[in-house]
């Protein structure tokens, strides 16, 4: 049974965090693992942007994170899957900028996120089989819902 824990840092742990634990969960059963553990980091873009210049070297904050802590490819792995960091305040700004809800790009970056701690990467740009599989993944998922309102402003 997959196993998922959610972090808040630079704002309140939302509300909706039991919602959206068992939506990681039922997207790491899409994809096909059964006993990862993956902890979520929830964060605003101050924690995000220090992340991503610790870590990548890129002086800026973006949406999703993921860092991976194992190679979970191996068949029958089952452990540490590794940890996504995702910050609310940008998943509103892209929401915003692309015309969707909240909840629909907080779903697209979180199967991201899971995505890149699978080994996946962006080889082959918008038709590269990272961004299909994320796109099947979010359809089969499409009814769940995580948040009831809007995120909270941060």
């Amino acid at each position: 049974m997959n196993k998922v824990e959610i972090i808040a840092k630079g704002l309140p742990r939302p509300r909706w965090w039991k919602r959206y634990a068992e939506f990681l969960k039922k997207a790491m059963d899409v994809m096909g693992v059964r006993e990862w553990e993956v902890s979520v980091l929830l964060c605003d873009d101050a924690v995000i942007h220090a992340l991503n210049e610790r870590y990548r070297r890129k002086n800026a904050a973006t949406d999703v994170l993921s860092f991976r802590q194992a190679d979970v490819r191996t068949p029958g792995y089952d452990g540490a899957a590794g940890d996504v960091a995702i910050s609310l305040q940008t998943v509103r700004g892209n929401a915003e900028s692309l015309g969707v809800a909240e909840e629909e790009e907080l779903k697209r970056v979180s199967v991201h996120g899971l995505l890149h701690l699978a080994g996946m990467d962006h080889g082959g740009g918008k038709s590269g089989a990272m961004l299909k599989r994320q796109e099947e993944i979010l359809r089969k998922l499409k009814r769940e819902r995580i948040i009831a309102l809007k995120l909270r402003r941060y």
